[in-house]
């Protein structure tokens, strides 16, 4: 039962991540009105609840944490949900091999094809030319995935030398994102107030990035790593859904080839794993 619950919880994280694809495009607002808006929520949030010892943070971590949602909610506006959610996935490709590199991990066969899928997935998004689609959104989709990557690699190094520090590094990286996004996109956010602009915040804010963060946690409790890598893959799987649903955008063939590569090769990975 234990894992069954576990497991339940990071489904659900995963679906709220998935929301933020088609609330980012829904709120009409410009990127960095909606980025700091959304980490401004989303710090009040986690001070209230996680109350982090902000002492703890790590100004690189915070960093990386900050680049990465930055870049990600540009990305939305600038490119389809689907190719922004899937190119940011390459990150995973990243911290593997990155894994060798910094912490000496084994990097077996099955990490290598994972890592070639995720790389020929990428590079079929990025060749996309369906409408509406710009190279610049894609490249910033990518970055984030960069950003992703290093967030993720930093808090494993946290981690390893027993700090307790991704709660107060997680939480000064959105203090960093609403700082960055309000100074830059605030006088956008005042003008355009209103039910939607305010609603949407809201829920990315509070359930996208505030609630999602406590049910993944609390899944780990009782559920393997690979387990729980593999059930996140439900956010790429499904955010394009909501977007075509709520919007009526829809992927190109490529950005659709190139994610079931990307997803079949993480899922493959995840299930030989265990």
């Amino acid at each position: 039962m234990p894992k069954i619950q576990g497991s339940a919880a990071i489904l659900l994280a995963a679906l709220l991540w998935s929301s933020g694809g088609l609330f980012i495009k829904w709120i009409p607002l410009p990127a960095l009105a909606v980025a700091g808006g959304r980490a401004a929520v989303t710090s009040v949030f986690y001070l209230l609840v996680l109350r982090p010892k902000l002492r703890q943070a790590r100004l690189s971590t915070a960093l990386a944490y900050a680049c990465m949602i930055m870049t990600f909610v540009a990305a939305n506006k600038a490119t389809t949900a689907a190719s922004a959610v899937l190119l940011q996935y390459t990150g995973t490709a990243w911290v593997l091999m990155a894994g060798y590199r910094f912490f000496g991990e084994r990097v077996t066969k099955i990490d290598v094809v994972a890592v070639v899928g995720c790389l020929g997935g990428m590079a079929l998004c990025l060749l996309d030319d369906a409408v509406g689609i710009t190279w610049q959104g894609n490249a910033l989709a990518a970055i984030s995935g960069v950003f992703f990557a290093m967030a993720v690699i930093l808090m494993r190094r946290d981690a390893q030398v027993g700090s307790d520090s991704a709660q107060a590094s997680i939480t000064v990286g959105n203090f960093i994102g609403a700082a960055v996004g309000l100074s830059l996109g605030g006088a956008d956010l005042v003008h355009g107030l209103g039910w939607q602009p305010v609603a949407g915040l809201l829920w990315l804010g509070l359930l996208q990035m505030g609630a999602s963060y406590l049910l993944f946690l609390r899944g780990l409790r009782t559920v393997t790593a690979s387990t729980a890598s593999l059930l996140s893959l439900l956010e790429p799987a499904v955010s394009p859904m909501w977007v075509w649903l709520g919007t009526g955008e829809r992927p190109g063939v490529a950005t659709l080839a190139g994610g079931a590569l990307m997803l079949g090769s993480l899922a493959a990975r995840a299930l030989l794993q265990r």
